[in-house]
């Protein structure tokens, strides 16, 4: 995103924690300065400037994660946002043939053709086993994914308090990966908007926004990551959601005491 007048008040920050939906595109990840992706749009839509922490795959462990063990998180990021955006739990609920920690651990085994070996396999079983369990053997389990998003705002809120704080609800998918196996998404939105109420964070209903665009072919041929008008219509219903929120505006700094 292009820099702030210097010679004004800074524009607000925002703060995005979110998995690889956050920067891929209809065909390929794009560069976290593409205009058009959803965080971008979002901060655009509000005068605002937007910082991304996202990778692939990530779970709400790994926004926790993040938070909490990486340096330019909590030194630079969290001190000056302005509002935090937890666009994560979506993969949470996919239906996977391995949990998450072995998953990602695949790429950890020697030698190659061991690890090769092992990636074909679970390539070749994920969907079959998505199918079979009908999505109830889920990437992260729903206690979990719950209790690290509750920790991330609890952390959030002690040292920054007042910081406006909203939450997605997961989107549909249509992934072959995945069996398009969307049993589960019911169980995980139903739980997303329950846990938002108890912890008074507002979501965004990504579900909503997103169906139309996937029913229609307009998403990512992976039937999994977003087309452009799905991150345009995500990032004005994350404005929207944003704009409800107590302490939204922030207060311009002039940069004087």
């Amino acid at each position: 995103m292009p820099a702030p007048d210097s010679t004004g008040p800074a524009a607000p920050r925002i703060l995005f924690f979110a998995d690889s939906l956050a920067y891929h595109g209809p065909t390929q990840p794009e560069l976290l300065t593409e205009p058009r992706l959803f965080p971008n749009v979002m901060a655009r839509a509000l005068g605002a400037e937007a910082d991304i922490v996202a990778q692939v795959g990530w779970t709400a462990r790994h926004a926790w994660r993040s938070l909490t063990r990486d340096p330019r998180v909590y030194s630079l990021l969290v001190p000056t946002a302005d509002a935090a955006v937890l666009a994560i739990g979506g993969m949470d609920y996919l239906p996977t043939a391995l949990p998450t920690h072995l998953r990602e651990g695949i790429g950890l085994l020697r030698p190659r053709w061991i690890r090769r070996a092992a990636r074909r396999t679970y390539l070749a079983a994920q969907p079959r086993v998505a199918w079979l369990t009908g999505g109830r053997l889920r990437a992260m389990p729903q206690r979990l994914t719950d209790g690290y998003l509750t920790n991330c705002v609890a952390a959030l809120r002690a040292v920054r308090p007042g910081l406006p704080i909203i939450g997605t609800l997961p989107p549909p998918h249509r992934a072959g990966a995945f069996a398009s196996e969307l049993r589960g998404h019911g169980r995980g939105w139903k739980a997303a908007r329950t846990w938002g109420a108890e912890h008074d964070v507002p979501m965004a209903d990504l579900a909503a926004v997103v169906r139309p665009h996937l029913t229609a072919g307009r998403a990512n041929p992976d039937g999994l990551h977003f087309g452009w008008e799905s991150h345009r219509d995500v990032g004005l219903e994350l404005a929207r959601v944003l704009q409800s929120c107590a302490g939204w505006p922030p207060i311009p700094s002039t940069g004087e005491d």
